[in-house]
């Protein structure tokens, strides 16, 4: 079988343990940046051009989609896919898991607890009122687009709160005003799913001082056994954003876990460290039975 990695680096951690395993089990495995696909749209015959060159014989796709490229890349996904492709994440999964207010609203219908958030398209003096919805100060205001704990901040204080708002606001950035959980006490959850089941958890601890978690901002991750109540909502998750592999982020409150966001791209570096685990074999497996299961329809057709 011949599976596809699209990454714009063949050296990051993740796309390098992907190819491994895929050789491992006995695949071929090449990686391709997404941003030199070119995609040609037909009625008939959509394919691909990679570096001016068709690519014919792809079996499968794994999708590693920077947030920053979402556009272009879950277009070649979708392209990918047109031409019968199976990707291990489906390219509409993506878009709603990059949507923060989107997939966050689609986490809420299906009855997942989260922290209290609001969205605005702000009016002059309604921000106090904002303020109130979510508890007051403490609270956490997230750009939308923003990732990896950037464009995330804490405002301590009711005035500083509004200021922070107000100056998002003025620059036309799209914010969510986020409920604060004080218990979390600077740490998350990550839960790995593929294939609807937890095939690894950890906790981040952010480092003295910091209250976001992210390992790119100085995190520490632990290996951490999962609550039945935990499992259950990692799992919801994921499934309701209709992701075959997703990272949960979720808060242990006193109301129990809350979910923060669920990420389509989770990178394998620090779960594979904290869990002991081949991550990167469960998700090569995954994708060989979507592979399997389309040749088996053919066969079938």
């Amino acid at each position: 079988m011949k599976i596809a990695i699209l990454s714009r680096d063949p050296k990051l951690y993740s796309t390098r343990r992907l190819v491994e395993a895929a050789q491992q089990r006995g695949h071929q495995a090449v990686v391709l940046d997404h941003l030199r696909c070119d995609l040609i749209i037909e009625q008939n015959d959509p394919h691909i051009l990679y570096k001016g060159e068709r690519l014919t014989d792809i079996d499968a796709v794994i999708p590693r989609i920077g947030a920053s490229v979402t556009f272009y890349g879950t277009a070649v996904v979708r392209q990918f896919e047109m031409m019968k492709v199976k990707s291990a994440v489906a390219s509409q999964a993506i878009v709603r898991s990059r949507d923060k207010l989107r997939s966050l609203q689609i986490l809420s219908r299906a009855g997942l607890g989260m922290p209290k958030t609001a969205f605005t398209n702000y009016s002059k003096g309604g921000t106090s009122e904002l303020v109130k919805e979510v508890g007051g100060a403490p609270l956490v205001i997230k750009l939308l687009e923003g990732t990896q704990g950037l464009g995330v901040v804490l405002a301590e204080t009711k005035k500083a709160a509004e200021s922070v708002i107000e100056a998002f606001h003025n620059l036309k950035a799209r914010i969510i005003v986020q409920e604060f959980i004080a218990e979390a006490g600077g740490a998350d959850i990550r839960a790995f799913v593929v294939n609807g089941e937890i095939v690894g958890a950890m906790k981040r601890q952010g480092k003295e001082g910091e209250f976001r978690s992210n390992l790119h901002r100085g995190g520490k991750a632990t290996l951490i056994k999962l609550t039945r109540q935990e499992k259950a909502a990692a799992l919801l998750a994921a499934s309701s954003l209709g992701l075959g592999i997703a990272g949960v982020d979720l808060l242990q409150s006193k109301r129990g876990p809350l979910i923060l966001e669920v990420n389509s791209s989770p990178g394998l570096e620090g779960i594979e460290n904290a869990t002991q685990k081949d991550i990167a074999s469960k998700i090569i497996e995954y994708t060989e039975g979507l592979a399997q299961k389309k040749k088996k329809s053919q066969v079938e057709e």
